[in-house]
């Protein structure tokens, strides 16, 4: 399924401008696009669907069995509904002339909207005319709002008696995205007296300054809480948390911070970081927290993100840590290529571990093979092959043979994930190294950067010609094709799914 946004529609004065500067309109658009796209898949998903409908009569049957269900049925009917079917129904019989307004309401703004076009600006004006008749006609309270399709630009001051009416009539799940640009466009701080909130996501925003933000401010029913590209100082960040006493969920993309994330909660349980630079991730007391994901950072040349594992002792769920990019900390330890591992060094409960890593550079492959000493009982380890521009060395199996033993590879992993193989020849040396070590492995899946996958296959044949410790190791080849969405919000923090690193 293609999720990414259209081309935003470009006013011709605005593209005439851009030509002045030098810029192409179209790539300025594309890129636009390509934000949004980013944006736009992390989002919560909504809880009606645009292609849902009602009918009252099944076929071959005259008899309108719909309408004599009890009230509490057909509001929750109703509130599955598009907008636009949902507030219509109320024409349909005396009986349901009530049931949309006594109903909780779902709004999803994009609804309103042919599914599939391209926003323009002439568009978010009779998306904004439609939401702000909604909001005034249902009394609430309003079970989830989606404000996606508006340049809030144009309607600030109407944003800010939207936000007001949302606070009074009991909303609980916002999700509130910004048409850019302006990137600088300070969110309205009304939406901090949400007190019925129980999930906020927020989208090409700049937050707030909360430095004289009343004491009092509280969300105590926020379990959800997400940034996407949103500026915002790491000191806004730690007051959202030490505001919300049963946060579960925090989703962090597309966001630069100059100073470190201190994670101090007793509630989080999941942790998702996308595409953000950190100068630190600090695990400082968490002592729910079972996801800490973090993947597609940046930072400077030479400059590495901390990666700091403190007192989180249901931990399960671990990364993914590059050699290149990441130092990893655990305890007051500094891991270090070579350091020895010991209990003040190991993150024992960890089961599920991700890591990025570029076979051609010994430093990073001695990195990584220190770092797995580190997680004693990982049962399900991911590996990314990363691509550098360093010349690459040979690292042969038997180098790899040299490293000695490593405990979670010869008695605990069952599944090995490699992700982007390439088939290079140090690659297929550490794999070789894994299954001639790996006593207890069931399953392999191999994600190859080929779109081909009898191109795929071809690549692994030397390691399934040779002899496997483990007997009867299921092994997957998938194509460039196959990917596991872990931007997805709803596939980090979804506990139903054992392991959010893979599809099912």
């Amino acid at each position: 399924m293609d999720t990414r946004v259209p081309p935003v529609p470009m006013e011709p004065a605005v593209a005439a401008m851009l030509r002045l500067q030098g810029h192409d309109p179209d790539a300025v658009a594309g890129l636009i696009a390509d934000v949004l796209t980013h944006v736009h898949c992390s989002l919560p998903d909504p809880p009606t669907s645009v292609d849902a409908r009602l009918s009252s009569l099944l076929p071959h049957d005259a008899v309108d069995r719909v309408s004599s269900l009890p009230d509490v049925l057909l509001g929750n009917i109703v509130s599955r509904l598009p907008i636009k079917d949902a507030a219509r129904t109320a024409a349909l019989s005396r009986r349901w002339s009530g049931v949309w307004r006594s109903a909780p309401l779902v709004l999803i703004d994009s609804h309103i909207l042919p599914a599939g076009a391209a926003i323009g600006r002439a568009d978010t004006r009779r998306v904004t005319s439609a939401v702000s008749y909604v909001l005034g006609a249902h009394p609430g309270p309003f079970r989830c709002v989606h404000l996606t399709s508006s340049y809030m630009e144009e309607f600030h001051g109407l944003l800010t008696r939207w936000l007001q009416t949302l606070a009074v009539k009991g909303i609980q799940e916002l999700v509130l995205v910004n048409r850019p640009w302006p990137l600088d466009l300070v969110l309205p701080a009304t939406f901090l007296s949400m007190t019925t909130l129980t999930r906020l996501y927020l989208g090409l925003w700049k937050f707030p300054g909360t430095a004289g933000v009343p004491r009092a401010t509280c969300f105590p029913n926020l379990r959800d809480l997400g940034f996407s590209t949103v500026r915002m100082e790491s000191r806004d960040l730690d007051f959202m948390l030490d505001r919300s006493p049963v946060l579960e969920t925090l989703c962090v993309g597309g966001n630069m911070f100059k100073h470190p994330l201190r994670l101090v909660s007793q509630s989080l349980r999941c942790v998702k970081i996308i595409g953000c630079s950190f100068e630190e991730i600090s695990v400082v007391n968490a002592p729910r927290l079972e996801r800490l994901i973090y993947s597609g950072g940046w930072t400077g040349d030479g400059v590495c993100t901390k990666v700091k594992i403190g007192h989180a002792p249901k931990l399960d769920l671990l990364g993914y840590l590059d050699a290149r990019r990441h130092v990893l900390e655990v305890g007051n330890t500094v891991i270090k290529a070579g350091v020895k591992a010991s209990p003040s060094t190991m993150v024992s409960s960890v089961r599920i571990l991700a890591l990025e890593v570029c076979f051609g550079v010994r430093n990073d492959v001695k990195m990584i093979l220190t770092v797995l000493r580190c997680f004693p009982n990982v049962e399900t380890l991911h590996i990314m092959s990363g691509e550098t521009d360093q010349p690459l060395g040979k690292l042969n199996l038997k180098l790899w043979n040299e490293f000695g033993p490593i405990e979670c590879i010869c008695s605990r992993i069952k599944l090995l994930g490699f992700h982007d193989f390439r088939g290079d020849r140090s690659e297929l040396a550490f794999l070789k190294f894994f299954v001639g070590s790996a006593l207890v492995l069931k399953q392999v899946m191999i994600v190859s950067s080929f779109t081909s996958k009898e191109d795929a296959r071809s690549k692994v044949l030397p390691l399934l010609s040779m002899k496997w410790v483990s007997a009867g190791t299921k092994v997957m080849v998938h194509c460039s094709n196959y990917q596991s969405n872990i931007r997805s919000f709803k596939r980090a923090s979804d506990f139903s799914l054992g392991d959010p690193f893979v599809d099912c």
